[in-house]
């Protein structure tokens, strides 16, 4: 399924990209009639909600290119990682979300961070951007994302209290914890959550991309 949710981005991407592009009108008209397929293929082979279609469909203008989440991993001085309860889920992840327009990645970091856990953190370094088509994240909506993870420094290692939409609760994990956890697998990964500490008890670390 993840082969055919691909091409179907690709159909997407070329059909929205000429439909911005071409000056003909009978080339505009083909491109458009390559989004209808697309559309109908989407219904057909995925479980997208008619919501997500929309999202997926006419969110966005010109030229198409994958979206940015961005997941701020934040040790404590107990070399614990925090990590967010999901409310509607059940599950837990690395603090984080989609990047929104006029934040920098850093800035994202610190705002995800302080929304999700309700802590400040300081941006150190970038730890992977990895692309979710070629991992086995579990995927959600029709969208092709990049995920970048920057590790975090806390301001200090207490922990308020956690009650937003989102989230429920806030906590620090060791590895072997974290990893007996019900994980959010379309937000993060076991993989994630090793590459995370490895990354941490290296002074010198070389960003890990694709």
């Amino acid at each position: 399924m993840s082969d055919l949710k691909m091409m179907i981005q690709q159909l997407q991407a070329i059909a929205q990209s000429g439909q911005h592009y071409t000056k003909d009108v009978f080339d505009h008209e083909r491109y458009n009639q390559l989004e209808a397929v697309a559309k109908k293929l989407s219904a057909e082979l995925t479980n997208a909600t008619p919501k997500q279609m929309d999202i997926f469909f006419d969110s966005d203008n010109g030229y198409v290119t994958p979206k940015v989440d961005v997941r701020a991993v934040t040790f404590n001085h107990e070399n614990k990682i925090l990590l967010v309860h999901e409310k509607m889920e059940d599950t837990w992840s690395i603090p984080g979300g989609w990047a929104d327009i006029g934040y920098t990645p850093s800035q994202i970091a610190i705002k995800e961070t302080r929304e999700e856990a309700n802590i400040h953190v300081t941006p150190k370094r970038l730890i992977a951007v990895k692309d979710i088509q070629i991992h086995n994240y579990e995927q959600r909506n029709l969208n092709y994302v990049y995920k970048h993870f920057i590790e975090c420094v806390p301001d200090n290692d207490q922990l308020n209290s956690v009650d937003n939409s989102e989230t429920s609760d806030a906590e620090y994990f060791t590895l072997k914890e974290a990893l007996k956890l019900n994980l959010s697998l379309h937000r993060n990964l076991p993989e994630d959550i090793e590459l995370a500490f490895k990354c941490h008890e290296s002074d010198v670390w070389q960003t890990v991309f694709d």
